[in-house]
Parts: structure tokens; sequence; C-alpha cells
């Protein structure tokens, strides 16, 4: 069975990607649970508002982490191509629930402005101060991984949408610490929101195009026929070309190719066209169908019908 491998070294920046969001989900659950301790003992809703931000957090980077473990595993009979598109659904709903998060922060503004909530300015100043330094290691562990990856922008958002929060609550501490004014505290919570949405929409829209099968940057269809049928010898046309991508970086092209039936092997001529791919495209997986007259998947003749229909040549 013809299975799809990945090359070592995109192994290996997944797996260096992988460990980092495992130790940034670790290092936020913990965190997580003090914030929540620290909100009860002291009754601050703001707090346990925010180690709610922190719990979406902490399960976004668990799916991210779930995702490179499970992109790893090999193709088999039923996944022919393996699961590295795993990784690009878990960006998706990663993005989705930022969505979530968002909408939460700005419902929960709302209602904050409409009934200010008493908040110990002291407490939340410090339990904010120390949320920021473990937001700030979370992205520097986040910030050594692939961030060309879905996935990992995704979980480096994540993080960064609870770093804002961090200072924004930071910046409400002290304004209620020195004007008592609480309504900082929802205001800049919005603001934090707002961020969040840009990001994640982008996110959605990057993962989307590839579960849509849409066609990668930089592959335009057109433009790789236009440059096979110029730079390869033999090829007299290239039609039916399809381009889409497993995942952000395994770019795929299945493409017709008709040939000179008097020119090069057909063997020769498809491995020249997989070569150009790779080289110019960086595309090293592609199927390509060779012709020499009539395409296959082109409507066939009336007559040729007609002879299929009665073989013998006796027509009605």
């Amino acid at each position: 069975m013809h299975t799809h491998s990945h090359g070592h070294d995109h192994v290996h920046g997944a797996g260096a990607s992988e460990r980092r969001i495992g130790l940034a989900a670790l290092v936020t659950g913990l965190f997580m649970l003090a914030e929540v301790a620290g909100g009860i003992l002291s009754g601050s809703l703001a707090l346990i508002a925010d180690a709610g931000h922190m719990l979406t957090d902490c399960a976004g980077l668990v799916l991210a982490w779930l995702g490179f473990r499970i992109a790893r595993r090999p193709a088999d009979r039923k996944r022919s191509y393996g699961y590295g598109r795993f990784g690009v659904l878990v960006a998706f709903a990663n993005g989705l629930l930022l969505f979530a998060v968002a909408g939460w922060i700005v419902v929960e503004a709302v209602h904050r402005i409409r009934a200010p909530t008493p908040v110990l300015g002291g407490v939340m100043f410090w339990v904010a101060l120390a949320g920021l330094g473990v937001n700030i290691l979370s992205l520097h562990l986040l910030a050594g991984g692939d961030r060309g990856n879905l996935n990992v922008r995704a979980a480096v958002l994540h993080v960064a949408g609870d770093l804002l929060g961090s200072v924004a609550a930071l910046a409400a501490a002290v304004t209620i610490l020195m004007t008592g004014w609480m309504a900082i505290d929802p205001i800049l919570s919005v603001l934090v929101a707002v961020l969040i949405l840009g990001s994640a929409a982008r996110i959605v829209r990057d993962a989307g195009h590839i579960l849509l099968e849409g066609t990668p940057a930089g592959l335009d269809p057109r433009q790789i026929e236009q440059d096979l049928e110029a730079s390869v010898p033999g090829v007299r046309d290239v039609h039916h070309v399809h381009a889409w991508s497993l995942s952000q970086d395994r770019p795929i092209v299945t493409l017709h190719a008709r040939i000179s039936s008097d020119g090069a092997a057909p063997e020769a001529v498809t491995s020249a066209i997989k070569k150009r791919l790779k080289t110019a495209y960086g595309v090293d997986h592609a199927t390509v169908e060779i012709e020499f007259e009539r395409c296959a998947d082109a409507p066939a003749p009336k007559d040729a019908d007609d002879e299929a229909a009665h073989p013998s040549g006796h027509h009605h």
C-alpha cells in the first residue's frame, strides 16, 4: 500500500512544538487552579472569571498538544493519508473556542457595566501580576515552536489573549486602587475581546480554507499548467490541475498531461513533471495522469458511443 510519510525535519519540528505546547498547558493549568483558590479566598469575581478564561486556554493548549500527538500516527488502510489533517481540525476548533471566549468576555463585561461588582484591587493586582508572569513563561515556551503551524498559531493566540487579559487586569487593579473606578475592568476586558476576535477569525479562515480543499498559497493551477508546458520537454498540454493541502505544510497536486507519442517515455515525463513541481513549488506528492490523444475524462465522441453500444457494427 502506498502511504504518505513526513520528512525527518518536519517530524522533528512537530515534536519540539508538541513538547513546548505540553509544557505551556501544564503551567497554565496549574496556575488556573491557584487563581481559582485565590478568587474563592478573596471573594473576587474578577479573578474567578479570569480563571475561567485560563481554563479555556488550558483546554485549547491540550487540544493543540493532542493534535500533534494524533497527527504523528502512521497512515493505515482506512486513512491512507494518515492523520496529518487532525491538527488543522484542532486549530479550527480552537479558533471557534476563541470566538466563544471573546463572546463570553463581552457578555460578562456588559453585565458588570450595568451592575458594577466590587473588586478587591490589592488581591487582583498581585494575582494578575503572577498571571502575567505565567503567561510570559508560556509565550516564551511557544515562541520556539513552528510559528507557521496553525496549531502553534492557535496556541500562541490563546496565551497572548490571556497575557493581554493579565495586562488589562493589572491596569484595572491599579486604576481601582488609585481611583475606585470599577468600570475600568469590564471596559478593558472588551478591548481584549476585540483583539482576540480579530486573530481568531484569521485562524478559522486559514484552517477552514484547508478543510475545504482550498488551493494553497503560491499554487496557482493556471500558472502550473503554463509552467509545466513550457519547462518539461515532451509535454503538449497540461489540464485538470487540482491543488490542495493535507495540512499547511503538505501541499498536493493532481493533473493530466498530454504528451507526444514519439517523445520521451511516459515514466520519464512523469518523473520530470514531479521533479519540477517539487523544485519550483515545494510539492512533495503529486499524482500525474499521462495521456497521448483524448483525455479520458472528456465526453466520448458520439461515434465512439455508438460503437461501444453496438460492437458488432449492426446499428439500429
